[in-house]
């Protein structure tokens, strides 16, 4: 079960990491590439500060965007800012949902988040440390899978096998990281593909963030995995 407090916790620390190393960025840096398709570093940083007012609309009882085009619009919108407009707003918006998140309410109601997805409000934390973490990887500036905490990554390995349990375009999986922890994920009808290797490549291939060559399949092709 989700810790609330501690996730706020984590929350912050990730923030502050984040905010400390972007301060230290070039101007020039912003326009460049992020790891992410079609996004520049601009935008991932435009994008987590409006995810964080997203979430305080969640949890407010608010739809979490307008529609998907205003996301998007507003994205756009704020990529091209100077690094110091980005630092404001991110670290205003942080703070707007840390606050949001530490008023008391029932952890167990269920909130609505993008495409109807839905979740206990207890969860809300940890799924704003996901795109803190993950995007923090994806800005490309030195702070990657490797670095995310043992706790972190194992968690968001739940989380992803949980999200692909099930699901018809992913066949029956045997997750094992390097320390001999498991997950199954995917189809209940085996049999059981088996990938192993060091949990950071895992969650990088699960979440989309990096391929499979540091996997081991013994020999079978690694599976396709849909979008997020």
């Amino acid at each position: 079960m989700a810790d609330h407090e501690h996730d706020l916790a984590l929350v912050a620390e990730a923030t502050d990491r984040l905010l400390t190393a972007v301060a230290k960025l070039p101007e020039a840096a912003l326009p460049g590439p992020s790891r992410l398709p079609g996004w520049t570093r601009g935008h991932v940083l435009a994008h987590l500060a409006r995810n964080a007012d997203a979430l305080v609309n969640v949890l407010a009882g608010r739809p979490m965007y307008a529609d998907a085009a205003a996301r998007d619009a507003d994205i756009e919108r704020d990529a091209p800012r100077p690094l110091a407009a980005h630092l404001a707003d991110l670290r205003d918006s942080s703070r707007r949902f840390l606050e949001a998140a530490a008023v008391p309410g029932d952890p167990g109601r269920t909130v609505t988040l993008r495409n109807g997805v839905t979740d206990r409000a207890s969860r809300v934390p940890f799924r704003r440390l996901i795109e803190v973490e993950l995007h923090h990887v994806d800005l490309g500036i030195g702070y990657d899978l490797e670095d995310l905490s043992a706790e972190f990554t194992d968690r968001e390995i739940d989380f992803l096998a949980r999200r692909f349990s099930g699901h018809p375009e992913v066949p029956s999986l045997l997750l094992v990281a390097a320390d001999g922890r498991e997950w199954r994920t995917g189809s209940t009808d085996g049999p059981w593909l088996r990938i192993a290797g060091p949990a950071p490549a895992l969650l990088g291939w699960l979440a989309g963030r990096s391929d499979a060559s540091a996997l081991d399949t013994g020999g079978s092709p690694v599976p396709a995995l849909p979008p997020l």
